[in-house]
């Protein structure tokens, strides 16, 4: 004798199609809407380490604007290409200066609670381009950034990083 499914078979069919749905969902958005590159350097430690996964936002600038503390991942040729993953600090038309360290927005000391590792130079003032944005690595004593090679056309920037993945130690939002 067989006995029913207390589910019964329409509920089996309904939780079998939610189940491929979101599997398709999944699979458009990673292919189409999220990047996961492993981190490659210390320019942004300590909030994300080398070795990391993190996963980039592909279409967050198409749907909304760039700000400043976000990280941003952007190809980026000079001094080999590559991905990088830097902090907005200054947008377009902002006045950016550092002085001992320190990062000025039009003259105004802007706090960074994320900077663990500063260094003490200094550079001359920058007026951020229309279409471009004045990048710098939370460690700053050890990152190529702005101060090096300029500033980050809005045309190379790929996504904003929202999420580390892996390692699960290190698992959350950014």
């Amino acid at each position: 004798m067989l006995t029913q499914s207390p589910w019964g078979t329409s509920h089996v069919k309904t939780a079998a199609s939610m189940a491929i749905q979101l599997l398709l969902l999944a699979f458009i958005a990673v292919a189409f809407f999220i990047r996961t590159p492993q981190v490659s350097g210390f320019s942004m430690a300590p909030h994300i380490d080398s070795g990391e996964f993190v996963v980039i936002n592909t279409a967050a600038y198409r749907l909304g604007a760039v700000r400043r503390g976000d990280i941003i991942a952007f190809e980026h040729d000079r001094p080999a290409p590559s991905v990088y993953l830097k902090r907005i600090v200054g947008l377009p038309g902002e006045r950016v200066e550092i002085r001992h360290g320190a990062v000025f927005i039009d003259r105004a000391q802007l706090a960074e609670p994320y900077v663990r590792y500063r260094d003490d130079r200094s550079t001359a003032p920058v007026t951020v381009a229309a279409g471009s944005y004045y990048v710098l690595g939370d460690n700053r004593a050890n990152s190529d950034d702005s101060r090096d090679w300029g500033l980050v056309p809005s045309g190379e920037i790929i996504g904003k990083a929202v999420v580390a993945i892996w390692p699960p130690a290190h698992f959350g939002a950014l």
